[in-house]
């Protein structure tokens, strides 16, 4: 089973992916931040939905994100 990575609505204006913390192939463990997205004015931690292992990355360093853009897929275990 897939689980998307979705950028929740943070209540700010436009935000940035900063950097990835985790490569595809990479375990990932349900809470465990993946990745960083930038705002005017402050930093914003992604958790992992679950765990498992990335699967891919749909969005990259420098992307201008939107509230419900799908970020990554996880591979279940």
């Amino acid at each position: 089973m897939t689980t998307p990575i979705i950028l929740p609505d943070l209540g700010v204006g436009p935000v940035t992916l900063s950097v990835w913390f985790v490569e595809p192939g990479d375990p990932v463990l349900q809470g465990e931040r993946v990745l960083e997205v930038l705002a005017e004015c402050a930093t914003f931690d992604i958790t992992a939905p679950a765990t498992g292992k990335l699967l891919h990355k749909e969005a990259f360093s420098r992307e201008q994100l939107t509230p419900g853009q799908v970020l990554g897929m996880i591979e279940g275990e």
